[in-house]
C-alpha cells in the first residue's frame, strides 16, 4: 500500500476536516476525500465520522493510528538517511515547546540552525507542557521542549532548574519581607491559565494548602501579570516566563517561596527519532546555544 493515503489520514486526524487537511497538503478537498475512501476500502472499516462539527476517528481508526504514525516517521526517518549518505541534509523537523521556550530559546537556536541547514522545513508547534509531552509520545513531533515527568519510551536530556515565583500585587509584603509561606498565601486567591495547573505549578499550590476554589484561570503570562497587577490575585510564574517581562518590576512584586520549587525543563525526543540525522544535528545546535546561556546550570552534559 503507498504511504500517501496514510499521510492524508494523518494530517485529516490532525486538522480535524477535510477541507484543512486539504490546505495543509496542497491539494483538493475531493482528492482527500477519495484517497481515504480508497484506505477505508482497502482497511476494510471506516475511518471518520464526518458532522457539522468535523470528521472524528472511529474506534477503528484509533486503534490502528499509533501504527500509521510509525510508518510515517518510518519512511522520514529514511529519507533522511538517504540524504545523509548522499551528502544531504533535507526534509522536515517538528519541534514543539511551551510558550516561554518559544520565545526565550527558539529564535536564536533556529536561527543558528537554518545557517547550517537551509535545506530543512522547521513546523513549529506551541502548547502547555502536556500537549507537548502528549504530542511526543504520540509521535507527532520529532523534538519537543516540556518538563519532567515524561513518558519512559521518550529519550530525554535534562535542561535546567526553572525556579517558581509568587507573582503579587505591588501594595502586598510577604510577613517576613523576603519570601512567602504559607501564611502569606492563606485565603488568596491565584490567577493561573488553566492549561499549566498541573505539574510543578499544581504540586507547589498543593504544597501551600492553596485549593482549587482559589482559583482562577486567564489566557497567558502577560494575562496573569496584568490582572494580578490590578490586584485582582496573585500569580506563580516560572523565572523563564519572567524574562519575557523586563518591566515586571515596575507592575507587580515577585518573591520566592520559602522551600525550594522548580520545574525541571527537559528537551524530548520518541526514541524512534533519536537517532534520525536531523534530530541530532537539531540536538546538538539546542546543546551548543543553552550551554553558552547557562555555563553554570545547564544539567545536560554531552
Amino acid at each position: 500500500m503507498a504511504i500517501y493515503p496514510y499521510q492524508i489520514f494523518a494530517t485529516v486526524t490532525e486538522t480535524k476536516t477535510y477541507y484543512r487537511a486539504a490546505e495543509r497538503l496542497n491539494i483538493t478537498p475531493s482528492a482527500v476525500s477519495h484517497a481515504i475512501a480508497q484506505l477505508e476500502r482497502e482497511l476494510g472499516f471506516p475511518l471518520f465520522i464526518r458532522n457539522r462539527n468535523g470528521s472524528t476517528l472511529t474506534p477503528n481508526a484509533q486503534q490502528i493510528l499509533p501504527y500509521v504514525r510509525e510508518i510515517l516517521n518510518a519512511e522520514s526517518r529514511l529519507h533522511q538517511e538517504i540524504d545523509n549518505i548522499n551528502g544531504l541534509v533535507r526534509g522536515t523537523l517538528r519541534i514543539g515547546a511551551f510558550s516561554s521556550a518559544s520565545v526565550q530559546w527558539l529564535p536564536t537556536i533556529l536561527q543558528q540552525f537554518r545557517r547550517h541547514y537551509p535545506e530543512i522545513t522547521i513546523q513549529l508547534i506551541q502548547g502547555s507542557l502536556n500537549d507537548i509531552a502528549e504530542k511526543l509520545r504520540h509521535g507527532q513531533l520529532d523534538i519537543g521542549f516540556t518538563a519532567l515527568p515524561v513518558d519512559s519510551q521518550l529519550v530525554t536530556y535534562p535542561l535546567i532548574l526553572d525556579t517558581l515565583y509568587t507573582v503579587a500585587p505591588k501594595d502586598f509584603r510577604p510577613k517576613n519581607t523576603q519570601f512567602v509561606t504559607e501564611f502569606d498565601l492563606r485565603d488568596k486567591t491565584f490567577i493561573l491559565q488553566e492549561s499549566d495547573y498541573d505539574r510543578a505549578t499544581k504540586a507547589t499550590l498543593d504544597q501551600y494548602k492553596v485549593t482549587s476554589n482559589s482559583l482562577t484561570y486567564t489566557i497567558d503570562d502577560p494575562s496573569i501579570i496584568a490582572m494580578v497587577e490590578s490586584g485582582l490575585g496573585f500569580g506563580i510564574l516560572p523565572a523563564l516566563s519572567l524574562t519575557s517581562f523586563p518591566d515586571y518590576h515596575d507592575k507587580v512584586n515577585v518573591y520566592a517561596f520559602d522551600q525550594d520549587v522548580f520545574r525541571t525543563l527537559v528537551v524530548a525526543t520518541p526514541k524512534t527519532q533519536s537517532s534520525s540525522p536531523i534530530v541530532k544535528a537539531m540536538l546538538t545546535q539546542i546543546f551548543t546555544f543553552l550551554h553558552a546561556q547557562y555555563p553554570n546550570d545547564l544539567l545536560w552534559t554531552n
